[in-house]
């Protein structure tokens, strides 16, 4: 039996295929106050600005490839049950080739109506104002803005609690609920944690290999780390 290892992904494996983050320049995304663009109280206030945000957004995603990281995650699954949280709205490791793939955050190529959370369609293009649901309702990006619930965090729970290995990748600790997912592993779960300036973990009682690179040079240390640890 195959052993489960949980994948925590965040910004930094997507920016290596060239899609920026916020995070990057001052709170501003893409020129954008991240208030403006992903918060409920900003599509109130100005839809057409949104629509138009998300939508550079899909174009931006069309033009990019998964990298070597998103890559060694998905051959991964040849030796472990691999399972991956992101907290990344692109489809950048299901085109990898990860078959277990739980976005937190939401994901920019499905939209959903602005009044029934439940109601999700696949979509491709540019989403427009008037495209609406069966209602009548207004579509909207299904992305979870500040301020919202984040709908698949008890399924991400689940996965994290049966996990063998965890690994973090790409991702500041800093965003929760996504940064608290660590405190629901097992005590004996080894944890990896990779980024280039990695930051002190509190009360962290795993067994704990910091691996301090980028997403996609991490990435393949882990790899060899758990040959070495099966």
């Amino acid at each position: 039996m195959k052993k489960k290892l949980v994948v925590l992904t965040g910004a930094g494996i997507s920016a290596e295929s060239g899609i920026k983050t916020f995070r990057d320049s001052d709170g501003l995304w893409e020129g954008h106050n991240v208030m403006d663009v992903a918060t409920p109280e900003g599509w109130r206030k100005n839809p057409t600005l949104v629509l138009d945000f998300y939508n550079k957004r899909r174009q931006q995603l069309k033009q990019v490839q998964p990298n070597i990281g998103h890559q060694i995650l998905a051959e991964l699954e040849n030796n472990f049950d691999v399972y991956i949280i992101t907290q990344n709205v692109d489809d950048l490791h299901e085109r990898a080739g990860s078959s277990n793939v739980t976005h937190l955050h939401g994901e920019l190529l499905k939209v959903r109506s602005s009044k029934n959370e439940n109601y999700i369609l696949d979509w491709q293009d540019d989403l427009n104002f008037g495209d609406v649901d069966q209602q009548g309702n207004q579509l909207r990006p299904h992305i979870v803005w500040f301020g919202e619930q984040v709908p698949a965090l008890e399924e991400a729970i689940e996965i994290t609690e049966q996990a063998d290995y965890f690994a973090v990748i790409g991702t500041s600790l800093q965003v929760y609920p996504a940064a608290g997912l660590i405190d629901f592993t097992k005590k004996q779960t080894s944890i990896y944690y990779i980024d280039p300036k990695p930051i002190q973990i509190p009360n962290l009682r795993n067994p704990l290999v910091v691996i301090p690179n980028i997403a996609s040079e991490g990435v393949r240390i882990l790899k060899e780390k758990l040959k070495t640890n099966p």
